[in-house]
């Protein structure tokens, strides 16, 4: 029954919306336990399972990720769903990773284009990656410094988050009330804003 559950009844969940994913579900009829030798303590049912065509193309894990977070408390709004210190961390990590990961793709572009010749810079040393050295050898770009900005730049990340939601108005509405099609469309708008599960 949880396989051919519907959007808001008790059963749905997240094995409910991934089987509606890959298939379309019907329930054909239930098998009294009397039918069975020795008895079971459960009744069964006859489902039928027919795979989609065309499939619904969907990052899996991406998708795995999501639904987690989305029925971790499926009766809670989405809006405190996303708004947990937990879930804001991993997805500002994930959001750095991404944005890291474009950066080296656009730098290693840039580098094929363009080469530096460092005699053209004067008298001052330099390292092997071209950063200047001071006479005593310590880079002065890598002093660490502690700004207290993380608490900052999580709240800042927390409102991008949340703006998505609201945008799809989605903050007030709750997992178990929500369609295949409406967690298609809300993944679809949270990965356009740069944010990623996986």
């Amino acid at each position: 029954m949880r396989l051919v559950a519907q959007a808001g009844d008790k059963l749905y969940c997240r094995l409910t919306v991934n089987t509606q994913l890959h298939a379309r579900i019907s329930h054909l009829l239930k098998v009294g336990r009397n039918n069975f030798r020795p008895p079971p303590k459960v009744d069964s049912s006859v489902v039928r399972v027919e795979p989609r065509k065309p499939r619904i193309e969907v990052k899996q894990k991406e998708w795995d990720g999501f639904l987690r977070i989305c029925f971790n408390r499926k009766n809670k709004t989405l809006g405190s769903l996303f708004r947990q210190k937990n879930v804001i961390s991993i997805l500002e990590k994930n959001y750095k990773t991404v944005q890291a990961l474009k950066l080296a793709q656009e730098g290693s572009l840039k580098e094929t284009d363009t080469k530096v010749d460092f005699s053209d810079f004067g008298d001052f040393d330099y390292d092997d990656q071209g950063m200047e050295v001071d006479d005593d050898g310590v880079d002065d770009d890598e002093m660490d410094v502690d700004d207290g900005g993380t608490d900052e730049a999580q709240s800042e990340f927390k409102e991008k988050v949340l703006g998505v939601l609201k945008e799809g108005d989605f903050e007030e509405k709750r997992s178990s009330k929500l369609t295949l099609q409406e967690f298609l469309y809300l993944l679809s708008l949270i990965n356009k804003a740069g944010i990623h599960f996986s």
